[in-house]
């Protein structure tokens, strides 16, 4: 495995999404059949008493395909989009939002997606001593999210919040603390009342999730989403990789190596579709149109 940081990227906004023309590849549009596999990821962990996830998957991936995978560290998940848009990489490995808005382009590939479990994504985590006892009492409070293109961190805490009457922007501030940790970070300071995260996350204990029995407490439960995850694929990937990786991932996200994978274990036992289309992703409009943006203004 080799490592790279992309930078530049990562000052994309949303509305960066919603650019077309011809962009710069590095990747090359029909690469030899032992070539690298590349990935773009965002940090995942960076304790230094366990591997780290996307090391994990790296390595598991080089197993499956007998092929040198390749990853990219970028800031955050419109990145990630980015680089695959403009062939710096092949693949990403995506949460369901930005993978909506990502294929609604037109411009980036679904090779495979995992299917929602019908189970809540998100809650807001406050301390123990908060006096937030349920979601309304989020009302003139100030809320920490992931980042701005987070399913769980973001789009689905929101939308939970809106389903309570809440507004942002109206009703409670909202920062960006640039991804979960960060989230964390800005609520164990006291920075802010709460910190909107997936669920998963609070299962799993540090160093994915920071706080220890009795200091925190969940308040609220999202929705459910329809598509928990989504590998992203340049529309320049050559077949034979495509079908590599198809076969490839979903081995590598079995339950044997669920401890390894620790943050993106969350795909593992969901039902994955292959090559999945477009319409797949057309129930995340509504809750996209709450964090205000559009779907169909992303072409």
């Amino acid at each position: 495995m080799r490592r790279f940081t992309l930078p530049a990227v990562g000052m994309l906004a949303l509305s960066a999404l919603a650019l077309t023309g011809c962009q710069a590849s590095d990747v090359g549009a029909s690469p030899a059949a032992d070539a690298p596999i590349t990935i773009a990821t965002i940090p995942v962990s960076d304790d230094p008493t366990v591997e780290n996830p996307v090391d994990a998957l790296a390595r598991l991936l080089e197993e499956e395909t007998g092929r040198t995978v390749e990853i990219t560290d970028v800031p955050d998940y419109l990145s990630v989009v980015e680089a695959i848009r403009s062939n710096h990489v092949d693949i990403g490995i995506m949460s369901g939002f930005p993978s909506a808005l990502a294929v609604n382009t037109g411009e980036v590939d679904a090779l495979l997606a995992w299917k929602g479990s019908g189970d809540p994504v998100s809650t807001c985590v406050v301390l123990e001593d908060s006096p937030i006892q349920t979601v309304a009492d989020f009302a003139g409070k100030t809320v920490a999210f992931a980042d701005q293109a987070s399913s769980s961190g973001y789009f689905m805490p929101v939308y939970m919040l809106h389903e309570a009457g809440l507004e942002q922007g109206t009703d409670y501030e909202s920062i960006f603390a640039g991804g979960h940790e960060g989230s964390f970070a800005a609520l164990a300071q006291g920075q802010v009342d709460a910190a909107c995260t997936a669920f998963v996350l609070t299962e799993m204990g540090a160093p994915m999730f920071p706080f220890a029995d009795g200091e925190w407490r969940a308040v609220g439960e999202s929705p459910a989403m329809d598509v928990m995850g989504t590998v992203l694929a340049r529309q320049s990937l050559d077949e034979e990789t495509r079908e590599l990786l198809q076969t490839a991932l979903p081995k590598v996200f079995s339950e044997a190596n669920a401890e390894a994978l620790a943050g993106y274990s969350s795909f593992i036992g969901l039902d994955v579709e292959i090559a999945p289309k477009p319409s797949v992703f057309s129930s995340f409009a509504e809750i996209a149109a709450v964090a205000g943006v559009k779907l169909e203004d992303l072409k």
